[in-house]
């Protein structure tokens, strides 16, 4: 099919690289699975780093760049399997032009390299263009001389790019290969894209659109984003038809085949379970590399879901092993060279799987279950909601085909409509998140007045106040030309020593003071990437736009943020020594008051690991070790050991935090000077907050010193109210923990004797009806519990019998009616005896039909109830 000379998938990640490293561009390494972007859950595609550079929201680095990017896409993952071509993890190779080169250079470079580096046959190249983009066409005709009868112009829909919302946008230009005419029709793409394969699309980004989608201009620097999947060249390159048949997927599809005996090919059927087990065990295996753990919502709902899928689907296959370590390992023997960073952690990825597995292999057990209770109210030979389907399918993992296969078992059917109704509903928020991949999170007004500003320049490292100019204010997103007092406002400058918000680090606060005007700083943050935003009141005179201003930090407050901020540090250390290293952190924040700290972990911490934390945790801040920062490269810093952090946005140089020679972080903190000076760091609460993600919150400083006086002050009136001595109050206590079980236990038993006696007199006051008693009476201060017993043990001693009990505590009635099974099964219900007579007290109660109770709060209609109590019972009785 294409070129003889076979190139693994690796070889042709290599070629791509270096093929544009010669033309002068930046390697960049993949960044993470998940990204900076807060718009995403997860990185969608080969832009999605550079996102900023193409939409000139930050300065490149460089002005070229390609890469081999990780990206998981989940939209359509129901056709996973189905298709020769769609994945839910894959690797974008794309090159990228940031203002620099753009059509002249992309198209031809885009020609020279399927032709030349990998081989393709020229005379099987299509290409596709939109249909105003008279440019492209003429390069790909005059410059790179491509047979114009292979050159087709589509619409919007196919060759046009945009975000979804206003701003950069442009035509595309895609290449396919022809497989032949045994995969479908002659007359290109625009005829057959099953015989036409795209698999390099080049996007110019060189205009502009408002809404509705409109172009209403050109940008000016105009830029190029290309992507080329990896796994559809490697499938064009290796001469096979599906990309789950390269070497990137076919030994970790062989692992399905091993693991439930079934071999690829012999049915269509278990053909899309062994794609399926082979794509999602890869997904899944970069998922947790990338520090992705299973839960209920975002990144890890979407874990969660692909591996339910996989276990569904090797139990479809017949296999009962678990089968997540097996795709582990054969995903990492294929990857690693590529990945060693994944290979290195493989003992924690299959730790993780395993036991998501083992949890879904419980719920796929107990699936008829859950099905059953479904089904309760439904007649037989019905239809079951597609509501309930879509709960147990998305809820509690249970497949669909499953609940229908089942159904149909038991005469049942579904509502498939409906169901299908709230799965497209769910796929279309999964396309929403896909579409705002080039979402930004600022009006566009807001955006445009701020990004005519220079970045701000931090000096808050150095020094805690400055003289700066103000650039800029605002009020509620708007510029005005002056504040008064009482006004809030959001004010921009050349430089700042007040810390913006981020990385769990809370926004600096304040004072600000002009030669007109004082405004108080509550909160810092930034506005737009590198611009910090100071939010708060002008609270005397007024200040404006081009005024020098006073900055002070409230020093105190920014203090107590310190130690807490170098106490998460110390923290970190002490929970990966501790609970081993695949502890890292999932979040944090760094207040004056107290710092909280989220890492991954799989159960809570006992105390005797509590109290390791702490005690390495204090060990290290005792030997006040210097607090160093070091400027330096991003790939200096990892070769340093430094952690970082999903979530936190490193550029190409990065500062490291180092705590004596055990913590080195990548952080842009304030941090103090020496870790003696964070004082004690104590653990005051540990907790779950997500699925395999613990919570810990701590104190340092004088906050932890107050704590422990508060300890103090609670232990010595505590040894007041026992009466003991000091150093001995355990044992104290346990032994009034003693004396007062004892005590309990003779008051259980003289309760015990007493409600034996009630219920002896009670039944002794029995009215005979026939071949059965009735009894009606009432005792004082009993709790309804209580009454329930007593209830119980009149009937007991009467054999057929039926009764209504009633007591008063509190101001409250409580009723407890009773009958016995046999005349339950003549009508006699307690239930229905006990509701009327609980109106007369103003409640109502359960429907039980041997023992009810009610309640109600008129205690004065007491013997009004009773004496309906009586009537009633002599009804149902004779």
């Amino acid at each position: 099919m294409a070129n003889s000379e076979f190139l693994t998938g690796s070889e042709i990640r290599r070629t791509f690289l270096e093929f544009f490293r010669d033309r002068e561009h930046t390697v960049v390494p993949s960044a993470s699975l998940i990204p900076h972007d807060p718009a995403l859950l997860l990185t969608v595609a080969g832009m999605v780093p550079f996102k900023p550079y193409l939409l000139g929201e930050e300065t490149p680095p460089y002005p070229r760049a390609a890469s081999s990017q990780k990206c998981i896409r989940t939209v359509d993952i129901d056709v996973v399997g189905t298709t020769a071509r769609h994945l839910t993890f894959f690797e974008m190779l794309g090159n990228f032009s940031f203002g620099d080169y753009f059509k002249e250079k992309a198209i031809p470079w885009a020609y020279d390299l399927a032709t030349e580096a990998f081989g393709l046959d020229p005379d099987r190249l299509w290409f596709t263009v939109h249909h105003s983009d008279d440019e492209a066409a003429e390069i790909w005709i005059d410059g790179v001389g491509v047979d114009p009868d292979r050159l087709q112009r589509r619409g919007d829909e196919d060759n046009f790019w945009q975000m979804g919302v206003a701003g950069p946008c442009g035509p595309s230009s895609e290449i396919f290969y022809d497989k032949g005419p045994e995969y479908g029709p002659d007359g290109g793409p625009v005829v057959d894209e099953e015989r036409f394969m795209e698999f390099w699309n080049l996007v110019f980004m060189q205009n502009v659109q408002d809404v509705p989608y409109h172009v209403i201009g050109d940008l000016p620097a105009k830029n190029i984003d290309t992507g080329a999947g990896l796994d559809r060249v490697a499938a064009l390159l290796q001469g096979v038809d599906t990309v789950f048949e390269t070497d990137l997927m076919r030994p970790i599809m062989a692992t399905g085949e091993n693991a439930s005996g079934v071999q690829y090919g012999a049915d269509e059927r278990s053909d899309v379970s062994l794609r399926i087990l082979a794509d999602h065990g890869r997904a899944a295996t970069f998922l947790v590399a990338d520090k992705v753990v299973p839960s209920n919502e975002g990144r890890g709902y979407i874990l969660r879901r692909l591996v339910r899928r996989a276990v569904r689907h090797a139990a479809l296959l017949g296999s009962d092993d678990l089968i997540m370590p097996r795709l582990v390992r054969a995903t990492i023997d294929v990857m690693a060279d590529a990945y060693p960073d994944v290979a290195a952690k493989q003992a924690l990825i299959t730790e993780i799987l395993e036991r998501e597995e083992t949890g879904f292999r419980r719920t796929l057990a107990s699936g008829h279950q859950l099905l059953d209770q479904a089904l309760q109210g439904v007649k037989q030979g019905g239809t079951l909601p597609g509501a309930e389907a879509f709960k147990l399918h998305d809820t509690h993992g249970f497949p669909v085909e499953l609940t229908e296969e089942i159904l149909t078992e038991r005469g049942f059917s579904l509502d498939r409509t409906e169901f299908e109704t709230m799965m497209e509903a769910q796929r279309e928020r999964a396309r929403a998140d896909f579409r705002g991949s080039g979402g930004v999170d600022y009006t566009e007004a807001y955006r445009t007045h701020l990004s005519r500003l220079d970045p701000t320049e931090f000096t808050g490292y150095e020094a805690e106040s400055a003289v700066a100019v103000i650039l800029s204010v605002l009020r509620e997103g708007d510029s005005v030309e002056r504040a008064e007092t009482g006004q809030p406002v959001e004010v921009f400058l050349d430089r700042t020593p007040f810390y913006a918000e981020s990385g769990g680090q809370i926004g600096d606060s304040g004072t600000l003071i002009t030669e007109t005007g004082v405004m108080r700083i509550d909160d810092t943050r930034f506005a737009l990437p590198g611009i910090h935003g100071h939010r708060g009141v002008v609270v005397d005179g007024h200040i404006q736009p081009g005024q020098d201003a006073k900055l002070e930090i409230d020093s105190d407050r920014r203090e107590h943020i310190r130690k807490n901020h170098t106490g998460t540090h110390i923290l970190h250390y002490a929970l990966r020594e501790t609970l081993g290293e695949h502890t890292h952190q999932a979040g944090s924040l760094v207040e004056p008051e107290r710092l909280r700290f989220d890492f991954s972990h799989f159960s809570a911490l006992n105390p005797d690991e509590v109290e390791e934390v702490e005690r390495l945790s204090n060990l290290r801040i005792i030997e006040n070790a210097r607090v160093t920062t070091t400027i330096t490269t991003k790939e200096e810093a990892e070769a340093m050991g430094a952690l970082a952090f999903f979530g936190d946005k490193y550029g190409d140089q990065v500062r490291v935090v180092s705590a004596g020679d055990y913590s080195v972080e990548f952080c842009g903190g304030t941090h103090v000077p020496t870790t003696g000076q964070v004082g004690p760091l104590l653990l005051v609460s540990e907790g779950s907050v997500a699925a395999n993600t613990r919570r810990v919150e701590a104190l340092t400083g004088t906050a932890a010193y107050a704590y422990l006086v508060d300890l103090r002050s609670q232990l010595r009136a505590a040894e007041g109210a026992l009466r003991a001595q000091p150093g001995e109050l355990v044992a104290a206590a346990g032994s009034a923990a003693t004396r007062l079980k004892e005590a309990e236990e003779r008051i259980a038993k003289y309760e015990s004797e007493a409600r034996t006696e009630a219920a002896k007199a009670l039944a002794d006051t029995a009215e005979k009806v026939g071949a059965s008693s009735l009894v009606v009476g009432a005792v004082d201060g009993m709790a309804p519990d209580e009454l329930r017993v007593l209830a119980a043990q009149v009937r007991d001693r009467l054999g057929s019998s039926a009764g209504v009990l009633a007591s008063t505590r509190g101001g409250k009635v409580a009723l407890v009616a009773f009958a016995t099974p046999d005349l339950v099964d003549e009508g006699v219900l307690a239930g229905e005896l006990l509701a009327p007579i609980a109106a007369i007290v103003g409640g109502g109660g359960s429907r039980d039909p041997q023992l009810a109770q009610a309640g109600g709060p008129h205690a004065d209609r007491i013997a009004d109830a009773l004496e309906e109590a009586r009537r009633a019972l002599r009804t149902a009785l004779g």
